[in-house]
C-alpha cells in the first residue's frame, strides 16, 4: 500500500512538472482569447506583448479592444488590460485587429487597425466594411494609449495589420497590409503622420496574397517577414527597410486551414517567435479559437532563418536545460 502510494505520488509529480514546462499557448493567468502578438523589449528590460482580443466564441473577427501583457522570464505572464478600445474613437467603432507599438521622443506610440461597416462573405459586393489605421500614444508601455489624431492615419487605400519599425538611426517606417499590396512610408519625427507618398516596395518578384508584415533589424540585414496566403509564415531579407526585397522561404508551415500572424524579436541574446494558433480550450462554445504561443528561432551564418516547429513546450524551457 505504501509502495502504492509513492508511484501516485511520483506519477502526480512527473504530470505536474511536465505541465511546469507546457508553455503553448502563452498562460495569460486567464481564459482570455488573444491573437496576432507584436512582441517588443522596452529599457526595463521587460518582454511586452500587444495583442488583439477574440471575444469568446465572436462572430467574424468583430472584435472590440486591444491588450498589453508583460513578462520577465517569458513564462509568467502580467496581463495589464485592455490598453485601448474602439469606444475610444470616434472615427471606428470594430474590427480591433492586429496592432504593433514603438517608442519614440520618449513616448510611446500603438499603432492600430479599426473599421467600420460589414463584410458579408457570401456576395462580397454588399459588403460596407472599411478599415485604417491610427496613432495612440502613452508615456507609459502598458497605456492606456490615447487616440492621437482623432482620425485615421488616411482613408486610402483601405489598410490593416500595420508594422512599425525604428531604424538604428531613428527613423521609424510603416509597413501594412494595402489591399493586397506591399507599402511602407516613413513616418514623420511626430510619428502622428507619414512623409511624402506610400511606397510600393519592390519585392523581387514573388508577390502571394499575405497579411501582417513584420519588419526587424539583424546584424546589418533587414528582414520582412509575413504570414503568405495568410497561413505560412515566410520572409523576405534586404540592405535597405524599403527594399528592394530578396524572396528567402519558410519560417513555419500552415497549420491545417488556420490563419497565423507573428512578430520576432530578440530577447535576452535569443530571438523569440510569437505567433498564434487556433486551439479547442475551455469554452462556452464547440469550436478552435485563437491563442498566442512562443516558439526559439535560430539563425543561420549567413543570416538566413532556420525553419521553426510547433511544440507545446514552446519557450518554458531554455536550449541549456
Amino acid at each position: 500500500m505504501k509502495q502504492f502510494a509513492i508511484q501516485i505520488a511520483l506519477i502526480f509529480l512527473l504530470v505536474n512538472t511536465s505541465i511546469s514546462f507546457a508553455q503553448n499557448p502563452l498562460n495569460f493567468g486567464s481564459s482570455i482569447k488573444t491573437a496576432d502578438p507584436s512582441g517588443h523589449v522596452w529599457k526595463d528590460g521587460k518582454m511586452y506583448l500587444y495583442t488583439s482580443h477574440d471575444e469568446e466564441c465572436q462572430p467574424d473577427f468583430f472584435m472590440k479592444d486591444w491588450h498589453v501583457f508583460s513578462s520577465s522570464d517569458l513564462v509568467n505572464w502580467t496581463d495589464h488590460g485592455a490598453c485601448l478600445s474602439v469606444d475610444d474613437l470616434s472615427w471606428a467603432d470594430n474590427f480591433a485587429w492586429a496592432p504593433d507599438c514603438a517608442y519614440k521622443n520618449g513616448k510611446y506610440y500603438f499603432c492600430f487597425p479599426a473599421g467600420t461597416g460589414f463584410k458579408d462573405r457570401v456576395n462580397s459586393k454588399n459588403s460596407t466594411k472599411w478599415m485604417g489605421l491610427g496613432i495612440a500614444v502613452s508615456d507609459s508601455p502598458t497605456g492606456p494609449f490615447v487616440d492621437a489624431i482623432g482620425a485615421p492615419l488616411w482613408k486610402k487605400p483601405y489598410a490593416n495589420d500595420p508594422c512599425l519599425f525604428v531604424d538604428d538611426d531613428d527613423k521609424a517606417y510603416i509597413y501594412f497590409n494595402g489591399g493586397g499590396d506591399y507599402f511602407a512610408a516613413e513616418m514623420a519625427d511626430d510619428m502622428l503622420s507619414v512623409k511624402g507618398d506610400l511606397i510600393k516596395m519592390d519585392m523581387g518578384g514573388y508577390n502571394p496574397k499575405r497579411e501582417g508584415p513584420w519588419v526587424f533589424k539583424r546584424n546589418g540585414n533587414y528582414y520582412y517577414t509575413m504570414p503568405e496566403n495568410n497561413r505560412i509564415l515566410t520572409y523576405y531579407m534586404s540592405k535597405s527597410p524599403i527594399g528592394p526585397w530578396k524572396y528567402q522561404g519558410v519560417i513555419m508551415q500552415q497549420e491545417g486551414e488556420s490563419n497565423n500572424h507573428h512578430s520576432i524579436v530578440e530577447f535576452k541574446g535569443q530571438w523569440i517567435l510569437f505567433y498564434h494558433r487556433w486551439l479547442k480550450t475551455k469554452s462556452t462554445c464547440d469550436k478552435t479559437q485563437r491563442q498566442c504561443c512562443a516558439e526559439y528561432l535560430y539563425f543561420n551564418e549567413d543570416g538566413t532563418i532556420q525553419e521553426v516547429k510547433r511544440t507545446d513546450a514552446g519557450v518554458g524551457k531554455t536550449s541549456a536545460d
